[in-house]
């Protein structure tokens, strides 16, 4: 079994670009490895959540301009109600009314580990099924997103994603460099090997 180094990208700073007014200040550099999303809900005080806890920004609820603030930020919402920053994996899913208005966001952060999937390498390369299961903001995606550039980028294995949220490549027309495969905006989500 090879030890690989771990290396992390988050684009961090594109996902607090889009938050209004000085949100982004109200969360310590210091804490921001930790960070798991951001909730913003209309007339409730915007939320960090973190992988122990969570905070409150400031005692100001959010308002019906800083949703529309951060909606502009972002690439189009899709009929699943999620919409993503170009070039980054974070995910935004949207909350709407009856009237169709979004009056909630939380904006997940999508963070990209390259040498994770150590502990599974050997299933990985014997080409057999594996199932990820677990609570939210373990990591199952990240992981998936590591599984998919080692069979890629190491194993020279063809690599296609097939992703209708744009949850595992990130938002927009070319994937997330440290996915390491093609991906496709259709169907289902997963990723197959040949």
């Amino acid at each position: 079994m090879t030890t690989e180094s771990r290396t992390i990208t988050d684009n961090l700073e594109e996902l607090l670009a889009v938050l209004p007014g000085d949100l982004a200040q109200r969360i310590a550099p210091d804490e921001r490895a930790d960070l798991v999303e951001i909730v913003l809900d209309l007339g409730r005080r915007p939320e960090a959540r973190f992988v122990d806890r969570f905070a409150y920004l400031r005692e100001e609820v959010v308002t019906r301009e800083e949703l529309d603030f951060v909606e502009t930020q972002l690439g189009a919402f899709g009929g699943d109600n999620r919409a993503g920053i170009p070039a980054t994996l974070h995910r935004i899913s949207a909350m709407r009314n009856r009237r169709g208005e979004v009056v909630g966001l939380t904006l997940r952060v999508g963070r990209a580990v390259m040498g994770i999937v150590d502990i599974l390498r050997d299933l990985i390369e014997s080409g057999q099924s594996l199932l990820l299961m677990g609570r939210p903001g373990l990591g199952k995606t990240m992981l998936l997103r590591e599984m998919a550039r080692v069979l890629a980028d190491e194993l020279g294995k063809r690599v296609v994603i097939v992703d209708t949220s744009n949850e595992i490549a990130g938002d927009g027309d070319v994937p997330h460099p440290a996915i390491g495969a093609r991906a496709a905006d259709a169907g289902r989500a997963g990723f197959a090997a040949a």
